[in-house]
């Protein structure tokens, strides 16, 4: 995997990979959770085109999905009592 770029992000380490005639975008929060999309490379022209994508509406579902991936750790951690 090949590394391109981070993406600068005030709330997300966004990096941004090429990798198998794909473009990876990972999405770090707070060193805990992940969420990783593969993209085709030909889809894009360039990867300013890619970027574009990541516009605010496609962060924002992103962000509630990372807050699902904690209340769901947080549900099982309870129903297993390791939740202090």
């Amino acid at each position: 995997m090949r590394y391109l770029k981070d993406i600068p992000h005030a709330q997300y380490k966004i990096g941004l990979y090429q990798w198998n005639g794909k473009y990876i975008v990972k999405f770090e929060a707070g060193g805990q959770y992940e969420q990783i999309y593969k993209i085709d490379e030909t889809e894009f022209e360039s990867v300013e085109e890619l970027e574009s994508i990541l516009d605010e509406k496609f962060i924002s579902t992103i962000s509630g999905r990372f807050q699902q991936m904690h209340a769901d750790t947080q549900e099982s951690m309870k129903r297993h009592d390791l939740l202090f």
